[in-house]
């Protein structure tokens, strides 16, 4: 699907631009020049192009339903809104979130209502990343959406459920524009080096050309039809009858990269570096890692979902895992980018190939589960505060027994709350250093609370009673 040039949509004076989108100058860049001009032309998103379906009905006009359109940058949504914008039969106003506030979507809106008491023909109101309008501004368009007083048609590159306000989504029907693939990118390359609206055949465009635009361009087409002009011009100022791969490669020398980091794509990424890390796969965990410093997110942000995978996703399985994730969380502040990735990078790859136990998350979830509920009460006497003047007239510390005093390091000795003394939440695993501690926390147990029962190996606690308290007096 062919993308547009995005500068017309910019509104003047008000924030609109009424009946349709300006025309197309000759001297436009080439992806403006190349836009389709009928469905026939659309390349992509066929999905969405069966007979029938929503896109089809929107742009021919046979339903006045509201539309949000969801993708990536130069998948195709403006391109849609120039297609709706030239059916005769409707008036067509374009706003851009960017500039437009509640006064101009109102001012839209009278007119349209004024028009339909008329009997004059149904109003299209087009706004470009709809994701930036406040949650006043998406308000004040409920109600004419809701009685047809417009047809909004949106367009977003954010994660509609999360950007767009649920009353909105709930009255408009949500298409989604996947991103092109690289056979799509070619075709449309090949196309704008022939057709009259763009190179015209004034130059050619050599195969291994081609393949490093349509690679560079990462699904936006937009960006391969830029550096298609670019490469182009000077291809032609030089008298070179073709576009070369040297020539190509200096139109543009840095791929396309899908990521706003205040976008869904953000949280799409990381994710994806968290899971690979979980997953074991360091590889796939260095791709995102190395995504994720090429696109200008923040190292600090980085390096805080490595400290929380250390203890979420390898725990006691391996211990160094945390230490190392902190150490590259201290790097980040001490050396900074560029040559923290370094340091990043060992630490993930660390994390990633590290034994994985999950059993710290699940021992404080089944802990706070218990408080939630209520399970508890109060401290054993014996374990209370005793070292103030006074405590030990109301029982404070009465009966504690000191660990060190015992030659094990530990002793037969109530510690939980009644309500939960025989709860057993540390379930380590057979992973990695938790073999170890699933072997030695029954004993512990056995110990501490002065039982026959051994526990089963994988139900403990890794850790040793607190040998650091001090003695109360």
């Amino acid at each position: 699907m062919q993308p547009t040039g995005g500068g017309d949509v910019s509104p003047a004076g008000g924030g609109a631009v009424t009946g349709g989108f300006t025309d197309v100058a000759a001297d436009a860049p080439l992806a403006v020049r190349m836009r389709p001009a009928s469905l026939d032309e659309l390349v992509g998103q066929q999905h969405l192009l069966a007979p029938g379906a929503p896109l089809r009905q929107l742009v021919g006009g046979a339903s006045p339903m509201s539309v949000i359109l969801w993708g990536p940058p130069g998948a195709g949504k403006t391109t849609i809104a120039h297609l709706v914008a030239g059916a005769t039969d409707r008036n067509f106003v374009a706003l851009s979130a960017l500039s437009a506030g509640v006064k101009d979507v109102r001012a839209v809106i009278d007119t349209a209502r004024k028009e339909r008491r008329r009997g004059g023909p149904p109003t299209v109101l087009f706004i470009d990343e709809v994701h930036r309008f406040s949650k006043t501004q998406q308000d004040s368009l409920l109600a004419a959406v809701e009685d047809r007083t417009v047809t909004l048609l949106a367009a977003t590159t954010e994660n509609p459920y999360f950007s767009v306000i649920s009353p909105l989504l709930s009255r408009c029907v949500l298409l989604t524009l996947q991103p092109l693939t690289d056979d799509d990118v070619r075709t449309l390359l090949r196309r704008a080096v022939a057709d009259a609206r763009g190179l015209d055949g004034a130059v050619a465009l050599n195969d291994d050309a081609e393949a490093h635009l349509v690679r560079l361009a990462g699904g936006d087409v937009r960006k391969a039809l830029t550096a298609l002009e670019a490469a182009a011009g000077a291809a032609i100022a030089q008298g070179m009858p073709a576009v070369d791969l040297a020539t190509a490669e200096k139109a543009v020398d840095v791929a396309a990269l899908r990521y706003d980091r205040d976008g869904d794509e953000h949280y799409d990424v990381v994710s994806a570096f968290i899971k690979s890390i979980r997953g074991s796969d360091a590889d796939a965990a260095l791709h995102y890692l190395a995504r994720m410093i090429t696109a200008g997110e923040d190292a600090r942000f980085i390096a805080r979902r490595m400290v929380i995978s250390a203890s979420e996703d390898i725990g006691l399985a391996d211990p160094t895992a945390l230490p190392i994730a902190i150490a590259a969380a201290h790097a980040v502040e001490l050396v900074g980018l560029p040559e923290v990735q370094i340091v990043l990078a060992q630490a993930v790859i660390h994390l990633a190939l590290a034994p994985k136990s999950n059993a710290v998350v699940a021992a404080i979830g089944a802990a706070m589960q218990d408080v939630r509920a209520g399970h508890g009460g109060a401290v054993p006497a014996h374990l209370r505060d005793s070292h103030y003047k006074g405590a030990s007239r109301v029982g404070h510390g009465k009966g504690y027994k000191y660990p060190h005093d015992d030659p094990r390091g530990v002793v037969q000795q109530q510690y939980a709350p009644e309500g939960v003394r025989d709860r057993e939440y540390y379930r380590p695993t057979g992973h990695g250093a938790e073999r170890a501690v699933a072997e030695r926390l029954p004993k512990l147990r056995r110990i501490v609370r002065g039982t026959g029962a051994s526990g089963s190996p994988g139900a403990g606690d890794a850790s040793e009673p607190n040998s650091t308290e001090e003695r109360h007096r």
